[in-house]
């Protein structure tokens, strides 16, 4: 079926007929390839945003390309109730890269936090001798992001994203972001885990300490708690380690994953340590549409590609004088820029004022980027941006701060 919708016509066709949930620019992207995107004008863009996070080998990488082509035309979709050899490798090279364990497949960030929901869940009901209800309480942190389904949103303690769904899923408490003192201080009968993002994305990039990290460790194993961490932004090499947790010198009991690990193929996944793996039995969770054939070629070919490119060395290498130069903007222009935080390819401008401004200002000047909480400018550019677009980015910074003294 031939689209009727033209270029002239596609703002109208949004303002007709798509829910009007998003804060859409006027903008509208009909190409991509490595590390940029061009409008239906022919104008091209630097893109650091990466889909937030999802496009980590870029636009368009050709054996990304050829392997969801080929897989597109030997087999596409089996339920699971059978077993396909691509999601036992993918399951495989998850479990290289974790550690022990065994991985579950679902179809986006929500859904794998969802799942270890239930795994905490499932965790204080063994741990409560059998008996539901009574050790169901999940510690998180203030300012988390974990998604927008009613399980994910209630770990969510935003007034932004809980606004008009109360009410919402019991047992959520939180505690501030790198205080451990403080996230043992509500620890109770009732706590069966802890569920943290090593780097805050939607909140200001803001990372866990190593130190908090080890502590929480720590605190999970003298109380008998699950250790939870959502790396659904921040994972897949982002920081320059395939989990960003790693930095830290820890293992947790499960790992929420998607977003780069697709490359822009909806897939999450959940990689859980082996001894808490055998709380999911059959009937106590599942999905219709996770880890399908054609999913898991799309993140087979992204784990080889990551591996082939060597693009955790190309992030670890780079992100350092790319993180200084961003730095030097806050030294130049401190009546605009506040600081500069984050890891890898994974950095939030912090600005002085409405970030806003600053961000339709650099979009006209060609760099994408992504808002995030407290009036910051997120970039997260593609695993494979070099120094020629890293440059390129700081320079458009650079333009437009001058352009508003």
């Amino acid at each position: 079926m031939q689209s009727t919708i033209t270029r002239t016509s596609t703002a109208e066709a949004y303002d007709a007929f798509v829910v009007k949930n998003y804060a859409r620019p006027a903008l509208t992207l009909v190409r991509g390839s490595g590390c940029s995107v061009w409008d239906d004008q022919g104008r091209e863009y630097l893109d650091f945003t990466s889909g937030i996070g999802v496009s980590a080998l870029g636009h368009c990488h050709p054996i990304w390309i050829e392997a969801v082509r080929r897989q597109a035309g030997t087999l596409i979709h089996v339920s699971n109730l059978f077993r396909h050899p691509l999601q036992a490798e993918l399951a495989r090279q998850l479990v290289l890269r974790a550690g022990p364990g065994r991985a579950f497949f679902c179809n986006s960030g929500a859904e794998a936090n969802e799942a270890l929901i239930k795994l905490a869940r499932l965790h204080g009901v063994k741990k409560a001798g059998g008996k539901e209800g009574q050790c169901f309480q999940i510690i998180g942190a203030k300012d988390a992001f974990h998604g927008r389904t009613f399980g994910s949103m209630s770990a969510t303690p935003q007034e932004k994203i809980q606004k008009g769904f109360r009410p919402l899923v019991p047992g959520f408490v939180f505690g501030e972001l790198n205080d451990l003192q403080g996230f043992a201080n509500l620890v109770t009968d009732q706590t069966c885990a802890i569920l943290v993002e090593t780097i805050q994305g939607e909140s200001g990039i803001k990372p866990c300490t190593d130190e908090f990290l080890a502590g929480l460790r720590q605190l999970c194993d003298r109380h008998g708690l699950l250790l939870l961490i959502d790396e659904v932004q921040c994972g897949i090499g982002r920081t320059g380690r395939f989990f960003a947790f790693e930095q830290a010198g820890i293992l947790p009991d499960a790992i929420a994953m998607a977003k780069g690990l697709g490359g822009g193929f909806p897939i999450g996944a959940v990689w859980i340590r082996e001894n808490a793996a055998e709380h999911f039995q059959p009937g106590s969770h599942g999905t219709t549409f996770g880890g399908t054939p054609l999913a898991c070629a799309a993140a087979l070919a992204v784990l080889h590609v990551i591996e082939e490119e060597k693009l955790l060395a190309n992030v670890a290498t780079h992100s350092g004088p790319w993180l200084q130069a961003l730095e030097k903007l806050a030294a130049d222009f401190p009546k605009h820029v506040k600081g500069v935080r984050g890891r890898g390819y994974m950095v939030g401008v912090q600005m002085a004022a409405e970030p806003a401004p600053y961000q339709a200002a650099l979009r006209e000047a060609g760099l994408l980027t992504v808002l995030s909480g407290h009036q910051v400018i997120r970039l997260l550019p593609p695993l494979i941006a070099a120094r020629p677009q890293l440059e390129r980015s700081v320079e458009i910074i650079r333009g437009v701060l001058k352009a508003q003294r």
